[in-house]
């Protein structure tokens, strides 16, 4: 069924975004879905605990549920330097403590467990030299980029030093300036107790999370807090609300941000598509490309503007659901096992999932997880034929086809647009919609030669794939 446009943003509120764009960053850490969501919960009870205004609480609440915006961005150089799977990596050092022997453990057993024995002796060897470098780098990359995406959506320099100084511990002894005390920000001190407190509780239950917070009181964490958070889990509907419907957390009519206007959804879209090209070198800058190849379809299709701009936001988050794959198959350089594009093709279901659980974003959703559909029943995820794939998402399908085609992968350079354009050809009417691609030689030819790689316009003029003067296309909107 086609959508209804436009879709206004006036009837969402920041608080249901984000808390429902926050799954995606769960899937990149490797948690269970609504971590970032229960963490917020137990974070700004605490808040309330040590008497912070209701104004406060929110800007506390937008920290931690956006905790981990900049986690994407290490995990490529994660997956390289422990020959790991970062997913899994990172869910397991959630649990760690910073004893050295549970470091040393961790390592071992971590680093390279599917790498020949001769790599992964390198490997450890290599972590063992250069430990404290190694994780200054990775905490550093994350942490800015966390902070620099936190400013970009808007938010107060509170939420991005708490964003920035998630990993600083009580004692001086986290990263990545070594901070102590007090001179951590409070909002950063309450996150990392609530991250460990929701991963313990997830994982081994109640007296888990009260015992892991008295264990590290002092050292990891700031005393006063670890009593505020033992004094909320003795309130009666503490738990029972943390162990209940993600819904029941924050319920509709206790919240009071702010509704989101257009030019803010739109600015929290591009974010988001951010945190998602950053997962890979291979995929830096796909979603905005995706988004730029979209709308050159829908100008040829004689959309309207606000249709264009919703179909900019479809195609900008299409691929969110990429952030539950491992790099280890994102940027693997040879083919994948039947096992490994199995795990690949969830990701279009993820994006759905995650897109759907936001009200005005249902059609959204439908793009989202449709990308990989094809017109003769031969894609995934459901395996949808012809007239069940709608136009939306079959523009939006050529752009990303399209867009993998002329950039670099981890197995293969980037062809050239002629030859993209010619396999996009040959799959037109069998897996793509011809009049997309027709629509999108059209739209190139348009197109400034600098946006789509140097004579790469020209290169369409030349081999006669396109006239450069032909008239737009029009679809009924």
């Amino acid at each position: 069924m086609r959508p209804a446009f436009p879709r206004l943003a006036s009837s969402i509120r920041l608080s249901e975004l984000i808390g429902a764009l926050s799954h995606a960053l769960d899937l990149t850490e490797g948690q269970p879905a609504g971590h970032c969501v229960r963490a917020s919960f137990i974070g700004t009870r605490i808040g309330a605990a040590i008497g912070l205004d209701e104004a406060t609480l929110q800007e506390l609440r937008y920290t931690v549920t956006l905790k981990d915006l900049g986690c994407s961005s290490n995990a490529a150089r994660l997956c390289q330097l422990y020959l790991a799977d970062d997913l899994a990596f990172k869910r397991e050092f959630k649990r760690l403590d910073d004893g050295l022997p549970q470091v040393l453990r961790f390592v071992i057993e971590q680093t390279g467990l599917t790498a020949g024995l001769a790599e992964r002796f390198r490997a450890i060897a290599h972590i063992f030299r250069h430990g404290g470098d190694i994780s200054n780098e990775l905490i550093e990359t994350r942490c800015d980029r966390g902070a620099g995406i936190a400013r970009r959506l808007r938010f107060s320099e509170s939420v991005a030093g708490g964003i920035h100084a998630l990993d600083e511990h009580w004692d001086g002894k986290g990263r990545p300036a070594g901070k102590t005390g007090e001179a951590i920000p409070l909002f950063a001190r309450i996150a990392l107790l609530s991250q460990v407190a929701d991963v313990f509780h997830r994982g081994a239950g109640r007296e888990a999370a009260l015992a892991e917070m008295e264990a590290r009181s002092g050292r990891w964490f700031d005393p006063a807090l670890v009593a505020a958070f033992r004094a909320c889990a003795a309130q009666p509907d503490f738990w029972s609300r943390l162990e209940g419907a993600e819904a029941d957390l924050f319920p509709p009519h206790e919240d009071r941000s702010a509704f989101v206007d257009e030019d803010y959804l739109d600015d929290i879209a591009e974010a988001f598509a951010e945190v998602v090209d950053s997962k890979s070198p291979f995929t830096s800058g796909h979603c905005k490309r995706v988004a730029l190849f979209t709308d050159l379809i829908c100008e040829t299709l004689g959309f309207s503007a606000d249709r264009r701009r919703w179909m900019k936001r479809a195609a900008l988050l299409h691929d969110i659901g990429k952030l539950g794959v491992s790099n280890t198959i994102l940027d693997k350089p040879g083919p994948l096992t039947d096992a490994e594009f199995a795990v690949m093709r969830q990701h279009s279901s993820h994006s759905r999932t995650i897109l759907s659980q936001i009200s005005a974003f249902a059609e959204l959703a439908e793009v989202g997880g449709g990308h990989h559909e094809r017109l003769d029943g031969k894609g995934y995820p459901l395996g949808l034929k012809g007239e069940e794939i709608g136009l939306e998402t079959r523009i939006v399908t050529v752009a990303d086809i399209f867009d993998a085609l002329t950039a670099d992968r981890p197995y293969r350079a980037a062809m050239p647009v002629s030859r993209a354009l010619a396999i996009l050809d040959t799959d037109s009417g069998t897996a793509v919609d011809p009049v997309c691609v027709e629509a999108l030689k059209l739209g190139l030819a348009r197109i400034d030669a600098s946006l789509i790689g140097a004579g790469s316009a020209e290169e369409l003029r030349q081999d006669g794939s396109i006239a450069a003067s032909a008239p737009p296309l029009r679809i009924v909107a």
